[in-house]
């Protein structure tokens, strides 16, 4: 290769786009976020003490900060979500319009909660509910029965439909912009609508920086909680006690693995992986709920959702405002570590349910990525969180300590010592925690990497390895600076400014959509004329161009149509200044002279409706590309759909 950049034609307007090395590294991205995460692991190895202190201050100071501002843009992105989901752009297909989605509905659905997940789900599916129930959010008070209720439905929140949410807004952005108008895997894409070719400047290069390093941080802080489960798991099996040495080299021992599937490029070794994975938490929860209280489980399950239902506004907008500083302290600790946490997963869970996403709708995306994972996260902790509760209504003091605190990362194996083979039960927890590591580990830097090389689908081995090391790195220092304290406010701190560039994913997004349901009706309405005109012989854009027909507000029109009443339209001629373009261009061709109209009866529009095929991409696409809104958008994409040896490693 010699670094000359090589074209081939794109896949469906025939016009020849720049194919770049798959060796190109995106040096105003790699560069500078390599820094930031260096120089913030530099701090915490060097200092630890004094990076503790600091951790514990900029947390403080954020949540008593934008607390309130962390509680409501989760909620405008839940409202977000369902608005494009079950508006009228739901039915926009994020890829061709005969495109079929390329994976069965299980198989989704499965990939879908993989991803957003993993080892959160494991180190509090059992510790929260009960963390919640012995120290209840202040302002919360009641009876245990209704203690125990509202700890499920406080978890329900923090796992729930908000969470999705959260990855709806950048992987329905991306899907749209990589499976409908052919752009690479990379965060700025999702923006072009909204700042056009800046996003191949430095604008572009500061949401990928920004997208990149929250990356780093949120899988850092999940691989630095399962390292503090897999280390109480062990001292749960007497094999060893869970100090910070025991810890470090456990992330080293995992790094290995990871660094020789990477090394190896064993891609299906890692897909084999993440099904066991699958497989094992489902044994879990089969496990337990067999072997448990299964009527209670099963009754508290139904019941917690209706709780969780009755109490969604509420909970999503509390923001602890009247409890003064235990308040803060809860909030900073529980809720807004939460939303910090999943918008500093959103690029890299984005990311991945975009490219599995191809052929979906818009409607189908929303729907699957909110109901479905959120329906099975409700139920993994109704189980093992409903487990743990019922052990501590009925004999307290199981599974809490002496001075009433919870051992976060040691309550699901004090729960398995109380489940026939306790030992085995175990063992398969801290293999499913390990897979787990390894899984998000791999993919994370194969993520990472596409970001860093501005989309390209299979990075460069060394790239995948440097994010795979600083990871481990940004976790040890993690763990080093503060434990569980440290890692909550990493997710706090990068999702801060990522969350304005969420934001701006919103409104590009709507921007997007706006200009394809415009060209899809205007393309629609040229295909309908051109029909009507074959059907009886005779052209009628004379009166469309004249605005004889579907004059007046849309409401007058839809009225009309309900009720019967149709216009009277006159013989009219067409009128036009000289030069003058036609209303519907590039669409419509246009005539000269008198027409007289005639009304096609309601059974012939019906035929012809029935007899449609619909519009095709290529039309709405050449409307879209010469709509007056996006002459911004980049003409030369480069395109990096697949590796040298057309590879996919993400199918």
């Amino acid at each position: 290769m010699d670094g000359t950049p090589r074209t081939q034609p794109s896949d469906h307007d025939g016009r020849r786009r720049p194919r770049l090395p798959k060796t190109s590294i995106e040096r105003w991205v790699f560069w500078p976020a390599a820094a930031v995460v260096l120089t913030f692991s530099g701090f915490a190895l060097l200092a630890p003490n004094l990076a503790e202190t600091f951790f514990g201050a900029v947390q403080a100071s954020i949540v008593n900060a934008f607390n309130w501002y962390y509680v409501l843009i989760a909620a405008f992105f839940v409202a977000f979500s369902l608005f494009v989901g079950f508006s009228r752009y739901g039915d926009i297909r994020l890829g061709e319009d005969d495109d079929k989605p390329e994976f069965s509905l299980g198989a989704w659905f499965s990939l879908l909660f993989a991803a957003g997940m993993g080892i959160g789900l494991v180190f509090y599916g059992a510790s929260e509910p009960l963390s919640h129930f012995v120290a209840p959010r202040p302002g919360v008070s009641g009876t245990p029965e209704q203690l125990a209720s509202a700890a499920l439905s406080q978890t329900y929140l923090h796992w729930g439909v908000h969470a999705w949410s959260i990855y709806v807004v950048v992987g329905l952005g991306l899907a749209y912009a990589i499976h409908r108008r052919k752009r690479p895997i990379s965060i700025r894409w999702t923006l072009e609508p909204l700042l056009g070719k800046r996003v191949r400047g430095a604008w572009g290069n500061v949401i990928d920086v920004v997208a990149l390093a929250g990356t780093l941080f949120g899988v850092a802080t999940s691989l630095g909680l399962g390292v503090l489960q897999i280390s109480a798991g062990l001292d749960a099996a007497g094999i060893v006690e869970p100090t910070e040495t025991t810890q470090v080299v456990i992330i080293m021992v995992i790094t290995v693995f990871v660094l020789a599937s990477v090394l190896s490029g064993v891609t299906r070794g890692m897909k084999w992986l993440s099904s066991t994975n699958l497989v094992l938490a489902g044994i879990l929860v089969l496990y337990l709920l067999v072997f448990g209280q299964t009527e209670f489980l099963l009754r508290e399950f139904v019941q917690s959702i209706g709780t969780y239902i009755q109490n969604f506004i509420g909970l999503s907008f509390n923001v602890s405002a009247f409890q003064g500083a235990a308040g803060e302290a809860w909030q900073a600790s529980w809720t807004s570590f939460y939303w910090g946490w999943w918008i500093s997963w959103a690029p890299f869970v984005g990311i991945f349910i975009a490219r599995i996403s191809r052929g979906r709708t818009v409607r189908e995306f929303v729907a699957g990525v909110i109901i479905v994972p959120t329906l099975i996260g409700i139920l993994w902790f109704s189980v093992l969180g409903g487990s743990a509760l019922y052990l501590e209504l009925t004999e307290p003091g199981s599974l809490v300590g002496a001075d009433g605190a919870v051992d976060i990362e040691g309550t699901l194996f004090a729960l398995l010592g109380y489940f026939p083979g306790s030992t085995v039960l175990t063992f398969g927890v801290i293999l499913l925690i390990t897979i787990f590591f390894v899984t998000s580990s791999d993919s994370g830097a194969l993520v990472m990497g596409m970001i860093a090389t501005g989309g390209q689908i299979n990075p460069r081995k060394w790239v995948r390895t440097f994010f795979t090391l600083i990871t481990a790195l940004l976790s040890i220092s993690l763990l080093l600076a503060g434990g569980l304290r440290a890692l909550q406010t990493a997710a706090i701190i990068i999702a801060l400014p990522f969350s304005v560039v969420m934001l701006m994913i919103c409104w590009s997004t709507i921007i997007a959509f706006s200009r394809e349901r415009r060209a899809y009706e205007l393309a629609r309405r040229a295909q309908l004329v051109d029909q009507i005109g074959e059907y009886y012989g005779l052209e009628v854009e004379a009166p469309l161009e004249a605005g004889a027909i579907g004059r007046g507000p849309r409401w007058m029109r839809q009225l009309q149509r309900r009720l019967g009443i149709r216009q009277d339209l006159p013989t009219m001629p067409i009128r036009k200044a000289p030069g003058a373009e036609p209303p519907l261009h590039p669409v419509l061709t246009h005539i000269d002279g008198e027409l007289t109209l005639r009304h096609a009866s309601q059974r012939a529009m019906d035929t012809l409706n029935a007899e449609s095929t619909g519009v095709p991409t290529d039309d709405v696409d050449g409307i879209v590309d010469h709509d007056p809104r996006a002459r911004g958008d980049v003409a030369e994409v480069p395109d990096r759909t697949t590796d040298d040896d057309g590879r996919d490693p993400l199918h």
